[in-house]
């Protein structure tokens, strides 16, 4: 039998969890983006694994993950005495800055231009779906993006256009918004509710408790914001749950403010 959570951080911690990812290295480059994302920052091993323990991390996946973090070349380690910290390295730090405007937005400015991509078959196909891996475009068909912004220069396996949209028929409102991306959106407001009422005052919260709490929290909106298109309203359904998801990650964040990296060694 599951064993019940004897505290209100043991019960925030279970529901901010996300169900589906337990990737221990993406769980730490989340930690990491979040708390020491800054040229300098650094998280000793210590605080490392009392943040990250809680959520039933063992300390031998820790040590597998920033093993594995250290040969991709994100995380680098150094010691001082005895202890450890690990940092970002400049290309960790470089990549964890390209996202971070998308996790923190709190009102995301929709584009008024945009443009479209056709290819054919081809060369064309693979030129566009280049196209694709950049955070610009939207799939709309197997050969046809969506882009933010006038018609840029391509190449000539490309035909592109600016456009306006008159009228988004209903598969375009499912394909840019898909029935699991809405039940990730309402499980992870849902979870964010339910831990903002457990919290304690304040002052009651510890920097620890915080470090822990706010990793869960943008991990699992990491994995869903990253999903979620900057479209036009028009492109969406009317109970489409992502602004409502948005705003309670950020209700909750304002209520866990950042700690300084000098509280959690001295907590």
């Amino acid at each position: 039998m599951e064993e019940c959570p004897k505290t209100w951080f043991e019960a925030c911690a279970r529901i901010l969890t996300d169900p589906q990812n337990q990737r221990v290295w993406s769980i730490i480059m989340s930690l990491f983006g979040d708390l020491a994302q800054q040229p300098g920052d650094r998280l000793t091993g210590s605080a490392l694994s009392r943040i990250i323990m809680p959520v039933g991390i063992k300390p031998e996946a820790i040590r597998v993950a920033l093993h594995r973090l250290r040969k991709d070349g994100w995380i680098d380690s150094a010691r001082s005495g005895r202890a450890s910290a690990h940092f970002l390295t400049d290309y960790g730090r470089a990549r964890s800055a390209e996202v971070t405007p998308r996790f923190y937005t709190r009102r995301p400015d929709t584009p008024t231009d945009w443009h479209l991509l056709i290819a054919e078959d081809g060369p064309g196909q693979s030129a566009l779906d280049e196209m694709l891996l950049t955070a610009e475009y939207f799939s709309l068909a197997r050969n046809v993006a969506l882009g933010a912004g006038p018609a840029p220069e391509v190449s000539v396996e490309l035909m592109s256009f600016d456009v306006e949209a008159r009228a988004v028929p209903d598969w375009v409102r499912a394909r840019a918004c898909p029935a699991d991306l809405a039940e990730s959106c309402r499980s992870l407001g849902d979870a964010l509710e339910q831990a903002a009422a457990l919290l304690p005052p304040e002052g009651e919260i510890t920097p620890l408790q915080t470090a822990t709490l706010r990793m869960l929290i943008v991990h699992r909106w990491r994995r869903v914001v990253l999903r979620m298109p900057d479209l036009p309203a028009a492109f969406f359904p009317p109970d489409w749950p992502g602004p409502d998801c948005r705003s309670a990650v950020f209700r909750l964040l304002d209520r866990l403010p950042r700690p300084a990296l000098s509280e959690l060694d001295a907590d």
